[in-house]
Formats: C-alpha cells, sequence, structure tokens
C-alpha cells in the first residue's frame, strides 16, 4: 500500500544483532540513498573502515532525518538503550571535561551508529589504550578560493618529495571534497602538543619549498590562492572524516584511500556510495599496510626548534580552544592595533 513504511529489520554483522529501523528513510535525496543504502555501503567497505576506526574514539556526524535535515555531532554515546556490547573510550577535551565516546572494536559497532542516522565518522588520531598520545599524524591539504583538487594533490606530492627524504611512507586519500589527507603512522610517544608542533614544522617546510602553491597562513585574509595545510587538525579534539567514510553532500562522494601514482589522474567525485565497495573489492585498499609501523617524529621535533631558534614559534589554535603557552595572539592581521604596518 503506498506510503507504507518499510519493516525493522534485524542483520547479523560481527556475531551481533543490529537492527536497522526506517530502511527506505531517503538520507541523501539528491541520489536518492537510503538509510539501507547508507547500511549497506558500510557493511561492503568493512575491511577498510574498521582499518581507519579500530579502537579509535569516534565521534559520529548524525542526520536522522537525511542530509538535508538537523545535523549534530554526538561526542557521547547515551547511557541507556544502548546494546551492551557497544564499546566506549573516555577522552579528555581541551577544557578537561571528558566523555565516553564510541570505540569500534568490529564491523557491529559501525553498523549500529550507521542505524542511529550516521553519516560521517570521525575518530581520533589516538587508540583506546593510549587516548593521550596520537599514533597518526594527519596532514590536512585545504584548497583555498581559487584552487582545486589538482593544486592539492600538486602540494601532496611535493609532500611526499620531503617524507622520502625522511623515509617514512604517507598515505593519501581524498578528503571526499576538493581537499588531500595524508596520514602518518608514527609511535604513540608524544602529546598532542608535541605532534601539533611537528605538523607545523612539516607544514612549514612543504610552504618553503612551495611558497606561490602552499601557506601555513591561518588568518584568510592572508592565504592567497594557495593551498592551505591546516595544522590544527591535529589539536585536541580536532577530528577529519575517516578513509571510507561518507561524507555529507548531494553526491555521496566517499574519503577514498588512493596510492601516490593515481592520486594525481583521480576525481574525487567519482568515489561515492555506489562505487566505492567494488573499487574495494576489485583493487584492495591502498592502505593495507598503514598500521605495520610507526614512524618516531624527532627529525620533526627537531625542525621545530629550528624554527623557533629562527623566530618561527606557535601558530594560533582554533578558536574554541583554550589559550596555550607560547601561543600567538588570536587576533586578525587587519585588526592588530600592534601589528607593524
Amino acid at each position: 500500500m503506498a506510503g507504507t513504511k518499510a519493516a525493522a529489520e534485524e542483520i547479523e554483522v560481527a556475531g551481533h544483532t543490529v537492527r536497522l529501523s526506517s530502511p527506505d528513510r531517503v538520507i541523501f535525496p539528491k541520489r536518492g540513498f537510503t538509510k539501507a543504502d547508507v547500511f549497506g555501503y558500510y557493511l561492503g567497505v568493512g575491511d577498510g573502515i574498521m582499518r581507519a576506526l579500530r579502537e579509535r574514539p569516534t565521534t559520529l556526524q548524525r542526520f536522522p532525518d537525511g542530509i538535508e535535515g538537523e545535523m549534530f555531532f554526538q561526542k557521547r554515546v547515551p547511557t541507556r538503550g544502548v546494546p551492551p556490547w557497544v564499546r566506549t573510550t573516555e577522552i579528555t577535551f581541551p577544557s578537561g571535561r571528558t566523555a565516553a565516546e564510541l570505540c569500534p572494536v568490529d564491523l557491529a559497532h559501525v553498523a549500529w551508529a550507521a542505524q542511529m542516522g550516521t553519516v560521517v565518522f570521525h575518530p581520533w588520531p589516538v587508540r583506546a589504550d593510549e587516548p593521550d598520545r596520537p599514533d597518526e599524524l594527519r596532514v590536512d591539504l585545504d584548497p583555498q578560493p581559487g584552487t582545486d583538487f589538482a593544486h592539492a594533490a600538486t602540494a601532496a606530492a611535493e609532500l611526499r618529495a620531503i617524507l622520502d627524504e625522511l623515509g617514512v611512507p604517507g598515505w593519501p586519500k581524498t578528503s571526499g571534497g576538493r581537499g588531500v589527507h595524508v596520514y602518518l603512522r608514527i609511535q604513540p610517544r608524544w602529546s598532542f602538543v608535541e605532534v601539533r608542533r611537528a605538523t607545523i614544522a612539516l607544514a612549514r617546510e612543504l610552504a618553503r619549498r612551495r611558497p606561490d602553491l602552499v601557506t601555513t597562513a591561518w588568518w584568510k585574509e592572508e592565504r592567497g590562492e594557495r593551498v592551505f595545510v591546516d595544522y590544527n587538525q591535529m589539536a585536541r579534539d580536532r577530528t577529519i572524516a575517516c578513509a571510507y567514510s561518507l561524507r555529507a553532500n548531494a553526491r555521496a562522494t566517499v574519503s577514498t584511500p588512493v596510492t601516490w601514482d593515481e592520486l594525481p589522474d583521480v576525481d574525487p567525485d567519482d568515489f561515492d556510495l555506489r562505487t566505492v565497495p567494488q573499487r574495494l573489492a576489485e583493487q584492495g585498499d591502498p592502505h593495507a599496510g598503514i598500521d605495520d609501523a610507526g614512524w618516531d617524529i624527532t627529525p620533526l621535533l627537531e625542525w621545530a626548534e629550528r624554527d623557533a631558534a629562527a623566530g618561527e614559534g606557535d601558530l594560533p589554535y582554533p578558536p574554541d580552544h583554550p589559550k596555550m603557552p607560547g601561543e600567538p595572539k588570536r587576533v586578525q592581521p587587519s585588526r592588530d592595533r600592534d601589528r607593524p604596518r
């Protein structure tokens, strides 16, 4: 009968029963993708997304009524109505407050989150056993107005050359939009502050080599038509959509791991809810080796010390972050009355 809602289903995932209610609810209106499509997508990329999420505290970007409806970020797993097998881990925000976030240990956790209307998964760069010590250094190459994905891919190639000199592998992926993310697997020995400093040092080196293409300027008025390295993605409680996560846009694109060789030629719009499961099944995961070894970031920390000695110290934190020791003023340059003219 017209207008009848599809019945809820119970699906076995990783040894657990996950309830899928309202499977016919439309989540991506422009393409007609339903909640069942999103649920099925995440089962279809299970190996890849678990490599990105396993044992990581994860913020959920939820759209219960579809991407054109209300959106919210869920950082705390509810204390009621949650299956007893759902795992959480405690994370500490910059304010000092804590939360029990979802900590996926198997694909059932991802399926449960999809049932709850999650479209985008935002894991912390830490594991549950070391929640204050990142094991993932993330380089976010963000094209500014006047630039596009091709510029980000060119910047990524320059970054690859630096990483080759350092002897560390980088793992690129599309952002699902116009940007490129490059991940480094690092030893979980350093604090968020230290890993952010290392990221700034790496970003500055990249900008020195290609000042025409890359910038580390936090203030938009200073960036120009360049690719911004968003070093603050390594600040505590800042997260990036993970590998194989859907993005909340009209095309239902996916943040997709790629090889270095294919990066210059891909079109990020080609990676979406329909195409990525087949790509993963046929070609495997380009990030399959990401967990093989953690890198010692000491060379980057030495670069940071060198830069500080040359007068290039810390850079501004995000506006919602507590003021940090040694941080410069968070004042837009054009409004800074103390700035030399």
